[in-house]
């Protein structure tokens, strides 16, 4: 069976872990949350490990949620729905905290869920022919356990344009608002990130840990209330007739009855 998650260390110390759900877009299933908060946890107590680079394999960087885990939550209770928000949460978490650099390259699409890993990185760089979204509230549904991380990364005015209507957006806005470095033609990619991953590997890996764990005490604070008050907040989405209405409106590939004639 193909693994979820490639993970490869090259004799730099640059570790690479891959997205590796192809055809499902790479979205996050159960299986590769786990695999994700698992290997943020082994590669931030590795010594031997300099730098962290996310990507993903395919068309996709990371397309949200999986659709069967969107069908488990429509058919869980409460606390099962509130145990599966915390997991996801705890995960960015984990890859938000860790103690070394954490580079997205961003070679796709990303919506939800992906837009939420770009955020926990430290620095972003993608294709310039990717798109973006949040596009929960097109299901019912809002940015709940990726919000904290994502308000973070792109401040408020931005959230505010890219939360509430749901709509995509390019890679040009994308570097405007703070989401990623830069956009570059796909064949340029791969030197991109080069060029991120060379000046971490000339400062002292210590205090790169050090002055990520300040910038994290100075900035929009991401404390487990935060945490918590974005899991009741998507657990009560969950509960109310938009989502119900949404996720089915979804899965039988029709529009909800909110939306208005010519939207896409």
């Amino acid at each position: 069976m193909r693994e979820e998650l490639g993970l490869e260390i090259d004799a730099r110390g640059v570790a690479r872990l891959t997205l590796n759900r192809v055809d499902k877009h790479n979205a996050l299933s159960e299986s590769l949350i786990g695999a994700l908060h698992a290997a943020a946890d082994k590669l931030g107590a590795d010594p031997a490990v300099r730098v962290v680079v996310l990507t993903g394999n395919g068309a996709s960087f990371c397309a949200g949620g999986d659709l069967a885990w969107m069908r488990a939550q429509i058919e869980a209770d409460g606390p099962t729905r509130a145990a599966a928000a915390r997991r996801l949460a705890d995960m960015l978490g984990a890859l938000n905290t860790i103690p070394k650099p954490l580079i997205a390259r961003v070679q796709g699409q990303a919506f939800g869920g992906g837009v939420g890993l770009i955020s926990v990185c430290d620095v972003a760089v993608g294709v310039n022919t990717a798109r973006f979204g949040l596009t929960e509230t097109r299901l019912g549904l809002i940015p709940a356990t990726i919000g904290p991380y994502v308000v973070a990364r792109i401040g408020e005015p931005a959230a505010r344009r890219v939360f509430l209507s749901g709509r995509r957006f390019d890679a040009g806005e994308a570097v405007a608002m703070g989401l990623l470095a830069r956009a570059v033609p796909e064949s340029e990619l791969d030197a991109a990130t080069e060029a991120e991953i060379a000046p971490f590997l000339a400062s002292a890996p210590g205090a790169i840990a050090r002055a990520k764990a300040q910038l994290r005490r100075l900035g929009p604070a991401l404390d487990r209330d935060a945490v918590e008050d974005s899991i009741a907040r998507l657990v009560a989405c969950w509960e109310d007739a938009e989502a119900q209405e949404g996720i089915a409106a979804f899965f039988e590939r029709r529009k909800p009855r909110w939306a208005q004639p010519g939207e896409d």
